[in-house]
């Protein structure tokens, strides 16, 4: 079942959205060589729980991390540990927060230093791709045509999109209906309604889009190793341009 969102149910989830957004801005220092993801995972705890809020993913099902840190090959659900960044890793750094019963949640793949062309070049076509994917979130547009300019891009550009999983409505809940595959067949899917509230995410691989879990049970890799990255922002369906909730710079 899709939720409307209501008014003030939106301006809850502008709460939410903004602790993400300052979380994202408190790590942006930290994200250099010989920082361990355990300390990151620290600074954003410490950063949502002095706005009040709470982290979404502690806990979350098990999850035993505030954040999910994902490094190189891994695709998402990274789990913080005592790991250093080195000089050229790519990181994706995927954050929630709850306030007043409400969630935000976003992803950024951020550079380490200075890293190779083909792997900033991956960094940015999955950031455009989700930019690509939103032209589309307005009222009266189909779901899936979201996922086709999302996948269009992605593979135009010579990288692959991740089958398994897809992004998902948000609100009082951290996963909502309905689910958003990054793939798909345009004018298909769900009618948009003004108040749907969306977690659009693109994970896209260097290589091929299959993918392993680990043995811990969360962390999702690449299957061929290569490298992974992944982009999100929380939206809000609107009678006009999409609201980014967890982006307050676009």
């Amino acid at each position: 079942m899709v939720y409307i969102k209501s008014s003030s149910e939106a301006d809850k989830m502008r709460r939410a959205g903004k602790i993400v957004y300052g979380t994202f801005e408190a790590l942006k220092p930290y994200v250099k060589a010989g920082v361990t993801t355990k300390e990151l995972d620290t600074i954003a705890k410490e950063f949502i729980l002095s706005q009040g809020a709470k982290p979404s993913f502690l806990n979350y099902n098990g999850f035993p991390a505030s954040i999910c840190a994902s490094v190189n090959n891994v695709v998402i659900h990274g789990i913080p540990s005592s790991d250093k960044l080195k000089e050229g890793d790519i990181i994706s750094l995927d954050i929630g927060a709850v306030i007043d019963g409400y969630h935000g949640d976003a992803c950024r793949t951020f550079a380490v230093g200075n890293i190779s062309d083909e792997a900033q070049k991956l960094i940015d076509v999955t950031k455009q791709s989700f930019y690509e994917g939103i032209k589309y979130a307005r009222h009266g547009e189909r779901l899936y045509t979201i996922s086709a300019a999302i996948q269009e891009y992605v593979e135009k550009n010579g990288f692959s999109i991740v089958r398994n999983y897809c992004g998902h409505g948000i609100g009082k809940n951290l996963h909502e209906d309905p689910e958003i595959p990054n793939y798909g067949k345009a004018g298909h899917g769900i009618r948009l309604v003004k108040g749907m509230a969306l977690a659009i995410e693109p994970m896209v691989n260097q290589g091929g889009f299959a993918i392993n879990t680990l043995r811990d049970g969360w962390t999702v890799v690449t299957a061929d190793g290569s490298l992974a990255a992944h982009y999100e922002n929380t939206v809000l369906v609107t009678d006009g341009q999409p609201e980014l909730l967890t982006d307050l710079q676009r």
